[in-house]
């Protein structure tokens, strides 16, 4: 099923709306500013910044009428990029490295992990490797706090993603139907 997001310039749904159901690298092309969205079908992640970077926040289908509340920010045109996630149907595979490049300690996960600290004995994880399937990493246990968004590929330093230099993350989840 293709997935559809309706941005609009001001809240409440409100204003000049742009429609999409792809990846969209900069909303200002289209809208001067977005402060509120609808996602008709599908899952998105919205952007604060340009080119998916910045704090992420995962939509499901809904109604996002004030954005500012949605990104947990006072920005007055906080999101400014968005992805289409696409389902998995099949497996999915995750390799994540306590350092940089691929070094330290390495776990292969075919689940969700909510405390990588429990589970591995790792404080952290700056790298990855997705082999299958789309996953949201988080800050903190639980999946709490900032969240970032990874689909298949290789993530050499985690903290080049256009969140801040502090950010850790301590668990991890599948992204599926029932996220």
């Amino acid at each position: 099923m293709e997935g559809k997001i309706i941005f609009y310039e001001d809240r409440n749904f409100q204003g000049r709306s742009y429609e999409t159901s792809s990846d969209c690298p900069e909303l200002t092309s289209y809208l001067s500013r977005c402060n509120s969205c609808r996602v008709e079908s599908g899952l998105f992640m919205v952007y604060e910044k340009p080119n998916f970077m910045g704090l992420q926040m995962l939509v499901r289908r809904g109604e996002y009428p004030d954005n500012q509340r949605l990104m947990g920010i006072s920005a007055s045109d906080c999101i400014r990029s968005c992805r289409m996630i696409p389902m998995q149907r099949g497996p999915f595979r995750l390799k994540i490295y306590e350092r940089e490049n691929f070094a330290g300690q390495m776990h292969e996960l075919v689940d969700d992990c909510e405390n990588m600290m429990d589970r591995f004995r790792i404080s952290e994880c700056q790298s990855c490797n997705v082999m299958e399937g789309h996953w949201l990493m988080f800050e903190q246990p639980n999946y709490r706090g900032k969240m970032l968004y990874l689909r298949p590929g290789e993530y050499r330093n985690l903290r080049e993603m256009g969140l801040s230099g502090s950010t850790r993350f301590s668990s991890i989840r599948r992204i599926m139907d029932a996220c």
